[in-house]
C-alpha cells in the first residue's frame, strides 16, 4: 500500500472519529429532551389537586367525602362556608375550583390565570357531577387572563424566548469570547440579559398584548431570569468547555420548561416535575408574573426570591470560575517560564524541537477551539 492511500486511510478514519465524537452531543439532547418533555407531559394526571365545595351543612360536607374518596388521591376536597371565601381562597391559589350546589343552578368558579388546563381539568370532574344532579353546570372565572392571552400560554412560550435568547447567548459569549478576560464576560452577560429581557418585555407587551398592566414588574423579572441564566452559563463554561452547551439545555431548558407550571401545573404532572417547581428559576417568573398581573402580587415575594437565588447562584459560579481561571494563567506563566529557562540551556538542534514542539502544540490547541466554536455553532442553531 502506497504511503499516499496510507495517510488518506488515517485522515479520513480521524475525521470520522471526529465527526462522531461530535454526535454525542446532540443524541444525549434528543434522549434527554425525550425523557423531560415525555415524562412530564405525556399523560397529564391530576393528584392532590385542590378544590372545594361550598356549603356547611351534611349535604356539602357528603359530597366533599365522596368526590375525595372517588378521586383515590386526584383530588384533595374541602369545604368553605361560602362563595365569598371560595373566591378569596382561588384568588390567593390555595384552591383551583370551588363548586357551589345551587339548586337547579350549580356553579363552578375558577380561576384560569391560575392555569387554563389545571382549570379545564377541575371543569370536568364537577360538569360530571352536575350532570349526575341532572343540571347543566355554569362556570365562573374569576381570575381571566388577558385578552392576548385566551389560553393562558403566553406566559409560558414569553419564558421559552427569554430562555433562549439567553442561553444561545451563553454559547457566544463564553466560545468567542473565551479570550476575554471573564470581569468582560461578566459584564457582555449582565448587558445581554437587559437587551433580552428588553425584548421579551416587548412581545409581553406592545407586540402581543400578552399581559394588559404591571409590565415593568415583568420587564423586571425577565431581567433577573435572564441575567441568572447567562452568569450561570458563562460561569460554567470555564470548566465545562464544550460540553456548556448539553449543561444549559439540561438546567435551562429539560428541567426548566418542563417544571416551570407554564402548561402543566405540578398538580397535573408527575412528581418529580412538581418537586422542581418549587424552586426552578422557570417556575419563579411564570408564577411571578402570573402572581404580579393577575393576583394583586400574592406569593410574588417568593417566586422573586427564587429568581434571585438562581441569581446568586450565577455571581457565585462566575466567582469561582474567576479563582480557577487565574490559577490557571499562573500556572501557565510558570511553565513558559520554566520552559525558556530550559531552551536557553540547550543545543541549537534541541531547541529547534521545542519550536517544533511548540507548534504542535499551538496547532493543536487551534483545532481545539475550532472543536469548541462548532459546538457553539450548534448551540445557537438549537
Amino acid at each position: 500500500m502506497s504511503a499516499g492511500s496510507t495517510n488518506g486511510a488515517v485522515s479520513t478514519g480521524a475525521a470520522l472519529r471526529h465527526v462522531l465524537g461530535h454526535l454525542v452531543t446532540p443524541l444525549l439532547m434528543c434522549v434527554g429532551m425525550g425523557l423531560a418533555y415525555l415524562g412530564a407531559f405525556h399523560s397529564p394526571q391530576p393528584h392532590e389537586l385542590r378544590v372545594a365545595v361550598v356549603g356547611s351543612g351534611p349535604s356539602a360536607q357528603v359530597l366533599a367525602q365522596t368526590l375525595h374518596d372517588k378521586g383515590d388521591g386526584a383530588l384533595d376536597v374541602r369545604t368553605v362556608p361560602d362563595r365569598g371565601t371560595a373566591v378569596e381562597q382561588l384568588k390567593d391559589q390555595d384552591v383551583y375550583g370551588a363548586f357551589v350546589p345551587n339548586g337547579k343552578s350549580p356553579e363552578l368558579v375558577v380561576a384560569s390565570a391560575s392555569s387554563d388546563t389545571t382549570a379545564t381539568a377541575v371543569e370536568k370532574v364537577f360538569t360530571q357531577v352536575a350532570a349526575q344532579q341532572g343540571e347543566p353546570l355554569e362556570v365562573t372565572d374569576v381570575a381571566p387572563t388577558a385578552s392576548g392571552d385566551p389560553t393562558g400560554q403566553g406566559i409560558f412560550f414569553l419564558l421559552v424566548a427569554l430562555s433562549i435568547g439567553s442561553y444561545a447567548s451563553v454559547a457566544v459569549i463564553g466560545g468567542a469570547g473565551g479570550v476575554l478576560p471573564l470581569r468582560i464576560r461578566a459584564l457582555l452577560a449582565l448587558g445581554t440579559s437587559l437587551v433580552v429581557s428588553a425584548i421579551g418585555a416587548a412581545f409581553a407587551g406592545p407586540v402581543f398584548h400578552l399581559v394588559d398592566h404591571g409590565l415593568l414588574g415583568v420587564w423586571a423579572m425577565a431581567w433577573i431570569y435572564s441575567a441568572g441564566i447567562l452568569l450561570v452559563g458563562v460561569g460554567l463554561h470555564t470548566f465545562l468547555k464544550r460540553w456548556t452547551t448539553l449543561g444549559v439545555m439540561v438546567l435551562f431548558v429539560m428541567l426548566n420548561f418542563t417544571s416551570s407550571g407554564g402548561i402543566f401545573r405540578p398538580e397535573l404532572q408527575p412528581g418529580f416535575f412538581g418537586a422542581l417547581h418549587a424552586f426552578w428559576n422557570g417556575a419563579g417568573f411564570v408564577e411571578g408574573v402570573r402572581s404580579h398581573v393577575y393576583f394583586g402580587g400574592h406569593a410574588l415575594g417568593g417566586n422573586v426570591l427564587v429568581l434571585a437565588f438562581w441569581l446568586l447562584a450565577g455571581l457565585v459560579v462566575m466567582g469561582v470560575a474567576g479563582l480557577v481561571e487565574a490559577g490557571r494563567r499562573k500556572s501557565a506563566a510558570r511553565e513558559v517560564t520554566r520552559t525558556a529557562a530550559v531552551a536557553e540551556t540547550r543545543q541549537p538542534a534541541e531547541k529547534r524541537a521545542t519550536d517544533e514542539t511548540e507548534e504542535a502544540t499551538a496547532e493543536a490547541m487551534a483545532e481545539r477551539a475550532e472543536e469548541e466554536a462548532e459546538e457553539e455553532e450548534l448551540a445557537v442553531g438549537v
